[in-house]
């Protein structure tokens, strides 16, 4: 069998999948492999290693990578050399003939193209024909190489036939010249909870060309879980249905699909509606049929005590026992060894496979699951694990039984949990008679309440809208109406005619205009754009809730005041501030994300005490983790991201921005503000282009809520990464429409949103250092009015680069020393870095090399120290642009030099490389995108007949420059 004797430029990758989720990921993966790494995605079927592999091939293909790869079966694992086999397939015999005679006699004999000679058996190579082969098909690589990078593709390693492995362990462990091919192997690591050890003689990660990186691949949020089913045009479920999915598929995709496939067919097929909160979900036979052979592999009694777990809340192995599951512990032993059951906190056991107890419910006679509620409820201690089983067995009203499930629904929200709160008191609403219809309405108004702390924000709005289609007392109505504003979030300018049908509901009633009006305040400033008259909606709002008793709204509403008396520049906001921190506190108030406490530390922050802020911020933190909102939680997250950016603490500013946004994402939140944390927190401690992609992403979902609130921090955000990016003029646009929209809505305290320091030096690398000296003299006058130090600082740094564009060096000199000095005293390491970076730019054009050398030194320190990486890519390229002491300085020509022949870009990328800095610095300090980078390197090596980054700098040390 012979192949075809040319190589195609690039095999065709197949289309990939439909891809959701997992960007973070595929990012990281892309990235080490572009550096010729290994990387081993792992994970138990279904979680998408496969589609993710596939995305990562057609990328890289994309990008100029020769791919080729091999997705072995379990029936090939005893075939030597099919995974080879499979690798080399597009390679052409022009290819081998680049092989010595002998080398290309054995490795065509091992794919099978030639008639097998008399010394290596393919079956069982050995010894010198071994080594033989494995040099062959390491050339082979490298013919390849010349032109284009390679990858090396090997879905499902587990299958992978030995020889095949043994070939690829040892180009990992013996790269030839130049870079070897980098490796994506992906490895299958069975059902969670019930692994099984890797049986091969070659382990994985031995695949790998080092570094290699193990990377399991995650479950997908919920959020993700929706996007995926409306990827597969499956229906669009509601939120609590698709969390129901989310729960039961454990964040497995192929899980999620086959569920919402059998769901949807349920559905359409009978006609019925999408199953309630207590009713089962459809499990189908390929996704039932696994689970019960595990469970009918067990003993008679573990089966039974399987069961009782499944039936139960929060199981134990006490309470299993006190239900009559006598041989509880050595039961629970057994189903543990078997990946059916684990043990977590305090003793509580949890099912591995979500799907475990969902299909023991579906499977079990009626009869037997009521018994073992039966006897859970007479075991459980706990009112709310009691309360569970009452339910179950209660069907129909039934007073008792709805008063015992609300105090039970108290008690959850008293411990903290409010989505069990929620669905408690949906629950005893549910239970409760016809005619006690002020305590069903309550209850439901209750549990709405509860779904909003819990963050499921469907849920709520549906509770609210039963009671609006029943309720006539005006009370419950605009309570209801509030829990529908409450609900949407960011996106207040969806439901403007809430606000008209509620405040007609209220009438003339003060107790209900109050939480109207303090609602209507943040409509103003989000959706009107007007701090001015938002702030006379929070003062009625207060006064109205302080003349009827109502301290909850009354605190909101004064934090509330005094965050726009902050934002307007008056002076009483201290004193406002006071007012809602004063007792008698309330617990809401005090754990909201808009209550005095969150709003405590902004005020610390425009004072440049951020020590203060962040520790008010963690507090809260704590708090709200034990007890709180997700949405309170996910924005105290991003206020305690920006504080460690200011403070220097890159990385952990990093994880704390994701949290947030993971949180949000999870609970359905408005995403916008936790993607402008994630972007800020990208661009002092993660990449630029990572940091754009999160601004926009802010900037789209703040423009799909017409949040006018935080559109122009996203326009913030992303008009600083274009001024650090070299892009003044797009800068600039951005920065103007950010303090144009803030400008509007009355802004008149600088420290409150710090845009004007990056508009006046985008404006100034613009051209426009006229308006750029007007921004800052405006700007000015305002943080002397109102004493902020830290503004006036930042400001001083403006100022001196609009010296330096206009050509004064020596003045902007003397203000970057200035400001850097200032900035080191209010504590803002970042700013002051930024300041001696242009400090060291302006000394060298002054040909002050020893001065510039201190302060490009002085900025590194303090980027290195607070793990600013893209800074410190930046530092490092504008000192190495000085050139006094660079024994690579390129020469413009020169005949017999190493530059001879090589483009502008080749020889500013080959002396960076041979200066030791990665390709991702090189792009950074060029502005140059890392694929150019990496093309421009491949031409420089050919140009220059070497293979490596050594012999690139062996050459480029050795060789005159001109």
């Amino acid at each position: 069998m012979t192949e075809p004797s040319t190589l195609p430029a690039q095999r065709a990758e197949p289309p990939a999948p439909p891809v959701v989720g997992h960007g973070a990921l595929h990012d990281t993966a892309r990235a080490h492999l572009t550096g010729h790494g290994g990387v081993l995605l792992t994970g138990p079927p279904g979680i998408g290693r496969t589609t993710l592999v596939s995305r990562l091939a057609a990328d890289l293909a994309a990008r100029g990578h020769r791919v080729l790869r091999c997705s072995p079966s379990p029936a090939d694992r005893d075939t030597p050399f099919l995974g080879l086999i499979d690798l080399l397939t597009p390679v052409g015999d022009d290819t081998l003939a680049g092989l010595a005679p002998y080398e290309r006699a054995v490795l065509e004999s091992a794919l099978l193209r030639s008639t097998p000679q008399p010394t290596p058996a393919t079956a069982s190579l050995g010894g010198r024909d071994a080594l033989v082969l494995r040099i062959a098909v390491r050339k082979t690589l490298a013919l390849l190489a010349a032109d284009h990078p390679v990858l090396l593709v090997v879905d499902d390693a587990q299958w992978l036939d030995p020889p095949t492995a043994g070939v690829l362990r040892f180009l990992a462990a013996h790269g030839g010249p130049g870079p070897g091919p980098a490796v994506l192997a992906a490895l299958h690591t069975g059902v969670p909870g019930h692994e099984e050890p890797y049986a091969g003689s070659v382990q994985p990660q031995d695949l790998c060309p080092q570094p290699v990186r193990r990377v399991p691949v995650p479950p997908l949020t919920a959020h993700e879980i929706a996007d995926l089913l409306e990827a597969h045009d499956q229906p669009t479920w509601p939120r609590p249905l698709i969390a129901r999915l989310h729960q039961a598929s454990g964040g497995n995709p192929r899980t999620a699909l086959e569920l919402g496939a059998a769901l949807d067919e349920r559905v359409r097929t009978e006609g019925a509606d999408p199953p309630h909160a207590e009713d089962p979900l459809p499990v189908p036979d390929s996704l039932r049929r696994p689970v019960l052979d595990r469970v009918a592999a067990l003993p008679a009694g573990a089966r039974r005590t399987l069961l009782t777990a499944a039936a139960a809340a929060r199981p134990t192995v006490d309470l299993l026992r006190r239900a009559g599951c006598r041989q509880a512990p050595a039961d629970v032993d057994t189903c543990v060894r078997r990946g059916l059951l684990q043990t977590g906190d305090h003793g509580v056991l949890r099912f591995p496979d979500p799907l475990t107890p969902l299909v023991l419910h579906a499977d079990t006679p009626y009869d037997q699951l009521m018994d073992a509620h039966r006897a859970l409820a007479d075991a459980a201690t706990d009112p709310v694990e009691r309360a569970h089983h009452l339910a179950r067995l209660t069907a129909g009203p039934d007073p008792a039984v709805a008063a015992r499930l609300a105090d039970a629904a108290t008690a959850a929200r008293r411990r903290g949990a409010p989505g069990t709160a929620a669905r408690l008191g949906r629950l005893a609403a549910d239970h409760t008679p016809v005619g006690e219809s002020h305590a069903d309405t309550d209850r439901r108004l209750t549990a709405a309440e509860d779904g909003l702390d819990a963050g499921d924000f469907d849920f709520a709005r549906q509770l609210a809208h039963e009671v609006l289609g029943d309720a006539d007392r005006p009370a419950d109505r605009v309570r209801a109406w509030n829990i529908v504003i409450d609900s949407c979030g960011q996106a207040m300018a969806e439901i403007s005619t809430v606000f008209h049908e509620a405040v007609r509901d209220a009438g003339r009633d003060p107790a209900l205009l109050a939480p109207l009006h303090y609602r209507m305040s943040w409509r103003e400033w989000m959706v009107g754009g007007s701090a001015a008259r938002a702030h006379g909606h929070a003062v009625r709002a207060a006064a109205l809730a302080a003349r009827t008793g109502d301290r909850r709204t009354e605190l909101m509403a004064l934090t509330q005041q005094a965050a726009l008396e902050l934002f307007l520049g008056l002076p009483e906001a201290e004193t406002t501030l006071a007012a809602a921190l004063s007792a008698p506190h309330d617990a809401h108030a005090m754990a909201h994300h808009n209550g005095p406490l969150y709003l405590k530390h902004r005020f610390h922050l425009v004072h440049d005490e951020l020590d203060e802020a962040r520790a008010e911020l963690r507090t809260l933190v704590y708090r709200l983790r034990q007890r709180g909102s997700a949405d309170s939680l996910s924005q105290c997250l991003l206020g305690l991201a920006q504080v460690e950016i200011w403070r220097g603490r890159c990385r952990p500013a990093l994880t704390i921005a994701r949290q947030s946004l993971r949180i949000a994402e999870q609970a359905g939140l408005s995403q916008g503000p936790s993607w402008y944390g994630v972007s800020l927190a990208e661009t002092a401690g993660g990449t630029l282009g990572q940091a754009l992609a999160a601004a926009e992403a802010a900037r789209r979902h703040s423009e799909d809520d017409d949040d006018r609130l935080f559109l122009p921090r996203a326009l913030h955000a992303e008009g600083r990464i274009r001024l650090f990016g070299g892009q003044a003029h797009q800068a600039a646009e951005l920065l103007r429409q950010a303090a144009e929209s803030e400008t509007a809505q009355g802004q008149q305290d600088p420290a409150t949103r710090r845009w004007h320091a990056d508009l006046a030096e985008a404006l100034a690398g613009s051209g426009a250092t006229d308006e750029a000296e007007a921004v800052i003299a405006r700007a000015r006058g305002q943080a002397e009015r109102l004493g902020r130090p830290g503004v006036l600082a930042t400001l001083a740094r403006a100022a001196a680069v609009v010296s330096e564009a206009r050509g004064e060096p020596g003045r902007a000199a003397a203000g970057f020393e200035d400001a850097a000095a200032r900035l080191r005293a209010a504590g803002y390491p970042l700013e002051e870095a930024r300041a001696r970076v242009a400090l060291g730019r302006v000394r060298r054009s002054l040909g002050d090399e020893v001065a510039a050398h201190a302060a490009f030194a002085d900025a590194l320190r303090i980027f290195t120290k607070a793990g600013a990486r893209t800074w410190i890519s930046v530092t490092r390229a504008e000192r190495d642009r000085s050139g006094a002491d660079d024994p690579l300085r390129l020469p413009e020509t020169g005949s017999g030099s190493w530059s001879e022949g090589l483009s502008a870009t080749e020889r500013s990328v080959a002396a960076r490389v041979a200066q030791g800095a990665t390709n991702r610095e090189i792009a950074t300090g060029l502005m140059l995108s890392v694929k150019t980078v990496e093309a421009a390197l491949t031409r420089a090596y050919r140009k220059l007949g070497v293979k490596s980054r050594v012999e690139l700098t062996r050459t480029l040390m050795t060789r005159p420059t001109g």
